[in-house]
């Protein structure tokens, strides 16, 4: 049973009231419901454009009437509309109305604004059906942006389930309650930026007298990790290595498992004697339990924003937690938890002003997925870690998983591991999910104008079916991402990326420039699985049905896409990849993800194809010489920079973003890209300096030990003045000077430099 026990010390803190901005996301082809109140200001926004939308209204019927002057409501019965759920127990008078906004032709940014006259009930719907791989009508999200008339402080977001306890730990206060092995606990940041310590005892040993709680060190040293998160290393542990609970959701990810709960010296030594503490709140809500007194505990202090910077020095600055961010652990015995709300005001711990905790606890019956919040933008909805359509295959052959980018991606697979894939991928073939990449669906009369101003190829002389590499620049010439374009038809193309934010980055360049064009997002549309590798030609051949207008896999050059069908399941087969070897992506909606992996792996077992990870993909990329968003290049970097000078286009008179910065730097060259082979077999990481005597000329942008040459090899930046073939440099450790790696600097990429394997 899940009790409380009530702390006998509760100071009172005000919490100062924080303007209400709350926004609602209808994903495409889905819906959101929301409550408004009397002043409520509403934007009705069309983000992406081209997204009709419902939105229905269910209220008194004169008040739902006057909600959108100027815009024609109609009546409808609720029965067998997304809405139906608005008038579930409606009093009596209620009228549910709908307006259909927006349409095929709205405008990216397209909005409508009114004032709510009263307390109603509504509906958004984001209406659309599925994307076939060759089409472009993938439905968009669609927002309702509020500005509450009263502050919305103290609000816990709605519950996850139905709670077992739901416990409100008011500002500057603690509580302690019981937990069963097998349940849930949320953690809510009501308000934003609040900090909140944490605590959990074996339920069992407090009974016999032993206080086994959490132990911050112990958790570090066994999982490698600072801070615990969803996935494999989510567990914080005991001081007998005993695993407490383990963490299955975490909105924030930015937390402090360094640092004691804040203690009366702490605000002794700042001179605030007397002010309330976590740790005098825990000792006064657990002394009822028999629980020694401590001056300080040790704690995992959730949303607390510890920073440990580069000369050992522990700062700190305000959360990055905002309001109804939390984080859910499950129990895995039965424990005795503490939770606080920080009263610390002295400092930007708490944003300077304390504000309340909610703690809810779950039956462990329930089945939450597991997940980490990514954000497109600082300003989006938060959305949890997600599965792409072939996740019931790749889960089932490993536990090895990542979040990537806002997915679950594979590592490798529990029955081959990293090298068996890479050698699978080498001699045979190898098949690879990496639906994580963005896709952003182009069109509009202008379509072509806007990919010729913002990338650095020359779209113009882009034939239709044929894909280019191209370069995303900032004015100043540094690299926002790098990226494919797809050429469907004369005024559609499709762009695939790693950045979410180039979709909002294009959608921008064309509204500056005036420009009728439409970029929509097509990422959840549009999953795709590479099949990389000498066979997998003679894989594909077998299954892949083209129509006669369309390439065979046999006719399909490089750099070319074709449409057919897998099995019955429509799809669009580029040849292209990320490996070095002869390969293809085969792009499918989610819905047919699982029949398409299982035709891939059956055509491929005779061929001996094997499943791989992202461990053995960066071998391979490296090896080819293929750059990595973050690691090869970023805004600082231009292309020449990153070794891609290729992708910039020599004869492109149009002006593109960057243009002018990519002519002088390319003119003036400060750093180039080499590529390096490390002497013996240390190990060397991303970011490792590289130096000639006592001054660095540069760093290791990738590495990896290279299984087919033997030997350990980089990709690397250097001063240009550095950058000689054959020449040796020093690749520092420690302090840089302490330890010296000798490294020779060699042509790139390591392997088949004139690619003739991926031409092959």
């Amino acid at each position: 049973m899940n009790t409380i026990v009530e702390p006998s010390f509760n100071p009172s803190i005000a919490a100062r009231p924080r303007p209400a901005h709350v926004r609602h996301v209808a994903p495409g082809g889905a819906t959101v419901a929301f409550d408004l109140a009397a002043g409520d200001r509403v934007t009705l926004i069309d983000p992406e454009g081209l997204q009709p939308g419902d939105f229905y209204i269910a209220g008194p019927a004169g008040l739902a009437a006057a909600m959108l002057p100027g815009v024609a409501l109609d009546p409808v019965d609720a029965a067998g509309t997304p809405a139906a759920a608005l008038m579930h127990g409606a009093p009596a008078g209620w009228r549910l109305l709908r307006a259909r906004l927006f349409g095929t032709d709205s405008l990216p940014g397209t909005r409508l604004d009114f004032t709510a006259p009263g307390a109603v009930r509504c509906l958004l719907h984001a209406p659309g059906s599925d994307m076939a791989p060759d089409a472009q009508d993938a439905p968009t999200e669609l927002i309702a942006d509020i500005v509450c008339a009263e502050p919305l402080s103290g609000q816990a977001p709605p519950p996850l389930a139905e709670p077992v306890l739901d416990l409100r730990v008011a500002a500057g206060t603690a509580h302690a309650y019981r937990v069963k092995a097998g349940d849930y606990i949320q953690v809510i940041d009501v308000d934003g930026r609040q900090c909140s310590d944490f605590l959990a005892f074996d339920a069992a040993a407090l009974a016999r007298g032993q206080e086994y709680d959490l132990d911050p060190t112990t958790t570090r040293t066994l999982t490698g990790t600072a801070n615990p998160g969803p996935g494999l290393l989510s567990k914080y542990y005991d001081e007998r290595q005993v695993a407490l609970v383990e963490v299955v959701r975490d909105t924030v990810g930015r937390h402090d498992t360094f640092m004691l709960a804040c203690s009366a010296k702490y605000y002794d030594d700042m001179g605030y004697p007397g002010h309330a503490n976590c740790s005098d709140n825990f000792n006064n809500a657990l002394e009822p339990l028999g629980i020694a007194r401590r001056a300080g505990w040790p704690a995992i202090n959730f949303f607390y924003n510890t920073i440990v910077n580069h000369d050992d020095s522990i700062g700190l600055d305000e959360p990055w937690s905002r309001a109804g961010d939390y984080v859910l652990m499950r129990a895995l015995t039965d424990l005795v938890c503490a939770s606080s709300s920080c009263p610390d005001d002295i400092d930007p711990a708490n944003g300077w002003y304390p504000t309340d905790i909610h703690v809810r606890v779950y039956d462990g019956s329930n089945n939450f997925s597991k997940g980490i919040a990514h954000r497109m933008t600082p300003d989006a909805t938060p959305r949890l870690t997600r599965e792409s359509g072939f996740h019931a295959r790749t889960a089932a052959l490993t536990r090895n998983l990542v979040e990537y980018r806002g997915f679950w991606l594979q590592t490798s697979f529990a029955a081959n591991g990293p090298i068996d894939e890479y050698w699978a991928c080498r001699e045979r073939a190898a098949m690879i999910d990496l639906s994580a990449l963005r896709k952003f669906e182009i069109t509009g009369p202008d379509a072509e104008a806007l990919l010729q101003r913002a990338t650095t190829r020359n779209i113009r002389k882009l034939a239709v079916g044929q894909i280019v590499y191209a370069a995303l620049c900032h004015e100043h010439g540094g690299m926002i991402d790098d990226c494919t374009v797809f050429r469907l038809a004369q005024n559609n193309f499709r762009l695939v990326c790693g950045d979410d934010w180039c979709g909002v980055w294009l959608r921008e360049l064309a509204a500056q420039h005036g420009l009728r064009a439409w970029v929509r997002s097509s990422t959840d549309q549009l999953h795709n699985l590479s099949v990389q590798g000498p066979k997998s030609r003679d894989i594909l051949r077998d299954i892949v049905v083209t129509p006669p207008t369309h390439a065979s896999m046999d006719e399909l050059k490089w750099f070319r896409f074709s449409v057919g069908k897998i099995d019955g399941c429509p799809v669009v087969v580029s040849r292209t990849g990320y490996t070095g070897e002869l390969g293809y992506e085969v792009w499918c909606h989610p819905k047919h993800a699982v029949q398409v992996w299982d035709a891939v792996a059956t055509a491929g077992a005779p061929h001996g194809i094997a499943p791989m990870g992202l461990a053995a993909l960066d071998m391979l990329r490296i090896e080819a010489g293929l750059m990595f968003a973050e690691y090869d290049f970023c805004d600082q970097t231009d292309p020449f920079e990153a070794g891609i000078g290729f992708a910039v286009a020599a004869d492109k008179e149009d002006d593109y973003v960057g243009k002018a910065a990519l002519e002088r730097r390319k003119a003036h060259p400060a750093r180039v890209m080499v590529g390096l082979d490390i002497e013996g077999s240390e190990l060397v990481a991303h970011g490792d300096p590289i130096y000639s005597g006592r001054a660095q000329i540069g760093q290791i942008t990738s590495t990896t030990r290279s299984p087919i040459l033997g030997k350990t090899i980089a990709l690397a930046r250097l001063d240009v003045s550095a950058a000689e073939p054959g020449a040796t440099v020093e690749i520092g450790k420690l302090d840089g000077h302490q330890k010296r790696i000798q490294a020779k600097q060699v042509r790139f990429s390591h392997y088949d430099p004139e690619k003739a394997r991926v031409r092959a």
